[in-house]
């Protein structure tokens, strides 16, 4: 699997070709065979092969053309919906309703997603996780009549590559790895961490075409912004109330 992991790029143009059901019924396998939180597995998948589905998805996703291109999209969700009811059907009282228990099922979720991604890839799969699904939960969450205690964490189009981008780039190790306790960085650490992350081409331009000074300002400023963030946490946060986790 190593050769996966040092390889993945985010693939966002696909084939037509089907995915073959025991490919992916290898992929999801391997998502369930995750580690999670007590063994609960509070997390669901849906998987999206439908035309007229991924349609519905597609402006969740901002338009994103690899909604539709993608032979299936997978939509992994925080799940205490079924983790309840066999708690009551069991004659045990359920304590859930919280945002811890919406964070152990989120986490459980992405763990899975990253499960399941490796072993697309394994089987020549083109993998791209879609932030957006968190940034639309309330839509998402209409379009695949999620119930109370779900909650849409991640998505993941994924198909046969049709094409083979560069490898995205990475920060060194040491910018992100610590040993026995934290060690916050000076002013020239973050330089010198930095320095081949804002010297590439690619970044260059994207400080030029968005007419900033630094690579920093283009996140800032235009890709992950304040009022967008706000405006989504807000979003996010009547989503976890509508579905049951601040009780």
């Amino acid at each position: 699997m190593l050769k996966e992991i040092s390889e993945h790029r985010s693939i966002r143009k696909y084939t037509d070709k089907p995915i073959p059901k025991e490919v992916m019924d290898n992929v999801l396998n391997a998502a369930i065979r995750a580690s999670n939180t007590g063994n609960m597995q509070v997390y669901s998948i849906i998987v999206t092969t439908y035309e007229k589905i991924k349609e519905e998805l597609a402006p969740t996703h901002f338009n994103q053309p690899m909604v539709k291109n993608a032979p299936a999209i997978l939509t992994f969700c925080a799940d205490f919906n079924r983790f309840n009811k066999w708690c009551r059907q069991r004659v045990a009282e359920p304590g859930y309703d919280n945002f811890l228990s919406f964070l152990t099922g989120a986490i459980d979720a992405i763990i899975a997603a990253q499960n399941a991604c490796i072993e697309a890839e394994h089987h020549g799969l083109g993998i791209c996780y879609l932030g957006t699904a968190i940034y639309n939960a309330d839509k998402i969450i209409d379009i695949l009549n999620l119930p109370k205690g779900v909650v849409p964490i991640t998505a993941v189009t994924m198909g046969y590559p049709a094409e083979t981008p560069e490898l995205t780039d990475r920060l060194p190790v040491e910018a992100v790895v610590h040993y026995e306790k934290y060690n916050d960085f000076t002013a020239e650490d973050i330089d010198e961490i930095y320095a081949e992350k804002e010297n590439r081409e690619d970044s260059k331009q994207f400080v030029k075409e968005n007419d900033k000074e630094t690579l920093a300002q283009v996140f800032t400023d235009v890709r992950y912004y304040k009022a967008n963030n706000e405006h989504f946490s807000s979003v996010l946060l009547e989503v976890l109330k509508k579905q049951g986790f601040f009780e």
